[in-house]
């Protein structure tokens, strides 16, 4: 039974946004919880958007957050296809697109990200691609199927996980791709250039092919669909699709027009949040993908565009907003699935932030650990058709202590013996 004696809004219809507001039920909140996503789906999660559904395996249903009776079970009012226009602070309240106004007591921004724009000619075409939303997965997945039938050529601008993930995906579906990325190897900014050689074997051995160290510079076309890209370097390669992955941008226009504060480009942009995910605003909070938060465990401020962060913070904040004592230390997780390789990396260490790279099995076979390291303490770890390790990954980057170089590649020695320090003489 609601009671109505406090309304908590909820901006943002994903995954963080859904997880907040079923943890605010299950943590006994009786006020009213209001959930409002831009997109006429309910809330769902976005990992299969590039994995399962787009590979066909599974259907569309299984990517929602909850069963579509469970908002009106649990006396959550949704307000889809319908974007929040302004927040006003000193009043309090939310105003939709239709000019809606809604009261909240406290209000949770869980607004995400969108994809970053290729700002060159012909991105106007027909057959230029987003993979954000599932109504683009929608989309993209019966583009890949039709260039599977046809032997048709799909160009993907940006080789980080999306961009892998599409890769894999159409050459699972017989299209033929190509890959361009201005970098020297897939993921360069995020495992840097020691293992990227391994994705790019990877994917060549599957027939994808790829152009390092240079960017799309014009889509070209006729009648209004796609021919053809060219690249800085003025090569041209023929496309029938095209799919923009250079990144995602955190959706701060509205935090910002309210006047909350920002996070620095260096720290990732977004909403800038303490370790209770509480913005500048004691009754605004933020979470997901926009947040940029200051972690207790690392020290700094990050902002993590990765399942897990949604998955786990929207609780937190939900918690939060609640009046519980809480600091957001989770350690940084995702997963990724490639052909016949899965890994799951913990962490954070992007490119410059450490000084080693350790190895533990055999990188020739993919099945190994890549540990990053700064001062030999374990900045992150990246498991590759190793499984049930990340607990003791994730023990050895909480521990902070200093680790054998040499024993944390030796497979023999037992990763959660590494974790604890060493006992004092005597002891």
């Amino acid at each position: 039974m609601v009671d109505g004696h406090q309304t908590f809004v909820i901006v943002g219809g994903g995954l963080a946004g859904a997880k907040a507001a079923e943890t605010l039920r299950a943590e006994g909140f009786t006020g009213r919880v209001i959930l409002i996503g831009d997109e006429g789906d309910q809330p769902y999660e976005r990992p299969p958007l590039s994995k399962g559904y787009l590979l066909g395996k599974e259907e569309r249903d299984g990517v929602f957050v909850h069963e579509p009776a469970w908002y009106a079970q649990a006396d959550v009012e949704l307000h889809l296809g319908q974007p929040v226009v302004a927040v006003d602070r000193a009043g309090k309240s939310v105003r939709l697109g239709d000019g809606t106004v809604l009261h909240y007591d406290k209000l949770l921004l869980a607004t995400g990200a969108e994809p970053r724009r290729l700002d060159i000619p012909g991105t106007g075409l027909a057959g230029v691609h987003h993979l954000r939303r599932l109504a683009h997965a929608d989309r993209l997945r019966q583009v890949l199927r039709t260039l599977g039938r046809e032997n048709g050529r799909l160009v993907i601008a940006g080789a980080g996980w999306i961009g892998l993930e599409v890769a894999a995906a159409a050459r699972g579906y017989g299209a033929e791709v190509t890959v361009i990325e201005p970098e020297t190897t897939p993921l360069y900014q995020v495992i840097g250039p020691e293992l990227g050689q391994i994705f790019t074997d990877l994917h060549q051995e599957h027939g994808v092919a790829f152009r390092f160290g240079a960017r799309l510079s014009e889509i070209t076309g006729q009648d209004g669909v796609v021919l053809a890209v060219r690249t800085d370097d003025g090569e041209e390669y023929p496309a029938h699709d095209v799919l923009a992955a250079i990144g995602a941008a955190p959706r701060t226009a509205l935090a910002e027009a309210a006047g909350l504060a920002l996070a620095d480009r260096a720290h990732g942009g977004g909403i800038a949040v303490d370790a209770s995910l509480r913005t500048s605003d004691p009754d605004v909070y933020a979470a997901g993908d926009v947040a940029a938060a200051h972690h207790p465990l690392l020290g700094s401020r990050i902002r993590v565009e990765h399942w897990a962060n949604a998955l786990n913070g929207g609780p937190a904040a939900a918690r939060s907003m609640l009046g519980q004592d809480v600091s957001y230390d989770r350690v940084p997780y995702f997963f990724s699935d490639q052909y016949d390789l899965g890994l799951e990396y913990s962490g954070w260490a992007p490119a410059g932030s450490y000084d080693q790279v350790v190895l533990r099995g055999d990188a020739g076979k993919r099945e190994f650990i890549a540990f990053w390291l700064k001062d030999r303490r374990v900045l992150a770890g990246m498991n590759v058709n190793v499984w049930d390790v990340t607990a003791p990954i994730q023990e050895l980057i909480r521990s902070g202590e200093p680790v054998d170089p040499e024993a944390l590649g030796d497979p023999s020695v037992p990763l959660t013996s590494l974790a604890s320090p060493p006992a004092a003489p005597g002891e």
